[in-house]
């Protein structure tokens, strides 16, 4: 199946940097580009990609904006938001993350980073590093908004032993594989709980479950135990 990309960015050369990295390969094509936020959400709702790599400082209608109107809108449920940011620990990149992005990269990314990651947000998965966890979460839970998570810890008691246990694990940043050989389980095992464990708290995507996990108190921000 070959990913569909949406690229937002205010820099046209950058788009066109990417439009090339990304159109070089077989599995992935670029089918729009947007220069600002809002032309982002006009083009994901003509296109429907399956990617929208979103920058989050742009003209008019900025990153954070449109990945919470196109996140917003169940006909684009489908598509994933990754956030590109110059800077992994900026606010806005939490803001976007609430708003229901599914990961985010720092700009200085190699090409082969890069294409890896719109993989792992097109399967499913959110891309956040553990030390970006730590300090994306630190700065979430620091802001008193997201109040759709009040009634959480009710909530994750309604999952199971296992699955709490892969639902911490992720929210470290750790990647199915890395799960699956710190709990003796599969890959395909593991990504099993993730799902169950996201359609129970009704978590758009991992990235949302990461987040419930510490709005929860599952798992707190600070060094991997």
């Amino acid at each position: 199946m070959t990913i569909r990309v949406l690229l937002a960015d205010d820099q046209a050369l950058l788009r066109a940097t990417f439009r090339i990295l990304i159109d070089s390969v077989e599995d992935m094509t670029v089918v729009a580009e947007a220069a600002d936020g809002q032309e982002a959400l006009d083009l994901a709702d003509a296109h429907r990609p399956d990617v929208i790599i979103m920058d989050i400082r742009m003209p008019n209608v900025d990153g954070v904006a449109a990945t919470a109107a196109i996140c917003a809108r169940p006909e684009l449920s489908e598509s994933r938001v990754l956030i590109l940011t110059t800077f992994e620990n900026d606010l806005n990149v939490a803001k976007a993350l609430r708003a229901g992005a599914s990961g985010f990269l720092g700009k200085g990314v190699s090409p082969e980073v890069l294409l890896s990651s719109i993989r792992t947000v097109a399967a499913g998965d959110a891309l956040l590093s553990p030390a970006a966890t730590r300090a994306l979460i630190t700065r979430f839970l620091a802001t008193p908004e997201a109040p759709e998570f009040g009634d959480l810890p009710e909530a994750v008691r309604s999952l199971t032993e296992r699955e709490r246990e892969v639902m911490a694990l992720a929210a470290y940043g750790k990647s199915n594989a890395e799960i699956a050989g710190e709990l003796v389980l599969s890959p395909l095992t593991v990504r099993s709980h993730i799902q169950r464990a996201m359609t129970k708290l009704d978590a758009r995507d991992r990235a949302q479950l990461v987040v419930m996990a510490y709005r929860s108190g599952l798992v707190k921000p600070g060094p991997t135990g």
